[in-house]
């Protein structure tokens, strides 16, 4: 069974930081969510990047859904595999 990374996109960082705050609060996420910022293809400015929350999940013990659901109430979205 392999390890699985959640990928939840944000439209900034802002977003992303409480998010991230939120998946440990709300799911006890065990290690801290990585922040990664994902320019858009072919854009330089800063304005135009989306924020990635990479949550990783060893155990396969976190909802996807709910992730979804949480990403969702700052205007994200969950990537799915």
């Amino acid at each position: 069974m392999s390890d699985v990374r959640h990928v939840l996109v944000l439209p900034d960082r802002d977003a992303a930081e409480e998010v991230a705050v939120e998946v440990c609060e709300r799911f006890g996420a065990v290690d801290e969510p990585q922040l990664v910022r994902d320019a858009l293809s072919g854009e330089d400015d800063a304005e135009d990047a989306q924020w990635l929350v990479v949550v990783e999940d060893p155990n396969r013990r976190l909802d996807a859904d709910a992730l979804h659901a949480l990403a969702g109430e700052y205007e994200g979205w969950l990537e799915r595999p």
